[in-house]
């Protein structure tokens, strides 16, 4: 067995779990937490912690989902096990993802939207940095801002005149009446 391969540390821990749960957790806490393993085997050690170690596998999870050298969809599916184990350090994870503009617009968007339901404000915040960043892309911009619109139409306002702006806050005023004419002197 090689031991110091990402996939033999793998083995080794999975085998470790039958025969002792907590040298098992240790051990996958450890491969999932080292950044030097690659990202898909540091998530699998990650997903099969909360089995052995919920608080493991929240800290693992928090980790690999705030870690910038991890790909983003890696990220994000670290960031949709922690609800589950730890809701605000979901919140915290997802806001991460959502607020780095290193990060793809969909998967920023994709964090944004699991927020709501963890942390209000920090949905907030996190699709106000997506709605206010220019370098996404138009669509992703208008959803975001719709996520946002409800509570706080003001923010939404922001972005009216948009290329394909979907938002309407209210309806647009009626025409002003017309001036009778004025008299001539």
């Amino acid at each position: 067995m090689d031991y110091d391969s990402d996939e033999g540390r793998m083995t080794t821990a999975e085998q470790l779990a039958t025969h002792d749960p907590r040298a098992a957790a240790e051990a996958l806490r450890a491969i999932a937490c080292d950044d030097g393993v690659g990202d898909e085997v540091r998530l699998s050690a990650a997903e099969l912690l909360p089995a052995l170690d919920p608080q493991a596998a929240a800290q693992a999870c928090l980790g690999i989902a705030s870690d910038d050298g991890v790909g983003d969809e890696v990220r994000l599916s670290a960031a949709e096990l922690l609800p589950a184990l730890d809701p605000q350090a979901a919140a915290q994870a997802c806001l991460a993802i959502a607020s780095d503009d290193g990060v793809g617009d969909e998967v920023r968007l994709s964090a944004a939207e699991l927020l709501p339901a963890l942390d209000p404000q920090a949905a907030a915040q996190a699709c106000l940095a997506i709605a206010s960043d220019d370098g996404v892309g138009d669509e992703v911009r208008l959803s975001a801002a719709e996520l946002i619109a409800a509570p706080s139409p003001q923010a939404a306002g922001a972005f009216r005149g948009l290329p394909g702006d979907r938002l309407r806050h209210r309806p647009p005023s009626p025409p002003s009446p017309r001036r009778p004419p004025r008299p001539q002197w």
